[in-house]
């Protein structure tokens, strides 16, 4: 093949450090490549972006609010039956309503919301409360919110992928906010090794995984939290009670597709206890951390 070499892109979006890592035969093809990636990074933050007004998941929760109908297109569509099926998967747990929860618990002022506002809070939550039907959403309930956090930065990662590929470009690394896309391992074969944050130091690896191509996402207790009377609360929120997930600290998961890797990290956090059982059924790699540091599963590499 000929010879190539390697090219790095760093951006903002979607909230957070994203780059691209390239392999390419010049700068220019790389920064073209690049820059059809990062385009569609862009395209996606702007469709679903929850802060922008011209937004689809903003027109969508404005019908939401008031409660009615919606017809979405067919990109919207997939995400809609993707949360779907996730939703029935985790019994639950995973639910595209329940970024609502935001409105009680603020992590910045180290005081836990009440029972009384989380019970008032939780009945705006719930997949099953509108429906969802050959591209029309309903909402008979009025107040209802729809978020795709947990989906649109992993699909996005997968998206990116796809164009590189199509590209022609078979050597490279995504990484979007820490959602991160292998296009294939470097040119001699060798995996890309991809950090794990410790989750009580997140600034240092705790180990690292191998990746050569598909997904990998982690989820933790460590991005977003207060502490209280020693007790830790994590930005991760039941959706069924309203309370942050208590027992494992972190888990990274490695798919074929970051999306998939992404929820179920999510979900496995959201189990609790039978996070790791749950793990193990889906036959994915994964590598968890309990909250007293004891690390489980196959995947990570000191």
């Amino acid at each position: 093949m000929p010879q190539c070499s390697r090219y790095h892109f760093r951006f903002k979006a979607m909230g957070g450090p994203c780059s691209i890592q390239l392999y390419a035969d010049s700068e220019n093809a790389a920064s073209l490549h690049a820059k059809s990636a990062m385009d569609e990074v862009y395209r996606l933050e702007a469709k679903y972006s929850r802060y922008r007004e011209d937004s689809v998941i903003s027109q969508i929760n404005r019908v939401a609010i008031a409660g009615g109908d919606i017809d979405v297109d067919q990109e919207t569509a997939g995400l809609l039956n993707y949360a779907d099926a996730v939703w029935q998967e985790s019994e639950g747990l995973f639910d595209v309503t329940s970024g609502v929860l935001r409105q009680v618990w603020d992590f910045k002022s180290g005081q836990l919301p009440l029972q009384s506002q989380l019970d008032v809070i939780l009945q705006r939550i719930g997949w099953d409360k509108l429906i969802w039907k050959e591209g029309r959403l309903s909402f008979p309930l009025a107040g209802i919110e729809l978020d795709f956090g947990g989906i649109v930065k992993e699909y996005a990662c997968d998206r990116v992928r796809s164009i590189c590929v199509a590209r022609g470009i078979q050597h490279g690394l995504i990484e979007l906010g820490g959602d991160i896309s292998a296009i294939g391992p470097h040119p001699d074969g060798k995996p890309w090794m991809v950090g794990i944050r410790a989750p009580r130091k997140p600034d240092q690896p705790i180990a690292m995984v191998p990746l050569d191509r598909g997904g990998l996402a982690s989820s933790g207790d460590y991005e977003r939290f207060m502490l209280i009377n020693d007790k830790r609360y994590s930005h991760l929120l039941n959706p069924i009670t309203g309370w942050p997930v208590e027992s494992l600290a972190s888990v990274t998961v490695i798919a074929e597709q970051c999306v998939v890797a992404g929820s179920a990290t999510t979900v496995a956090m959201l189990k609790g206890d039978q996070g790791l059982a749950w793990l193990t059924s889906l036959g994915l790699p994964y590598m968890a951390i309990g909250r007293d540091g004891q690390q489980y599963g196959d995947i990570a590499t000191n």
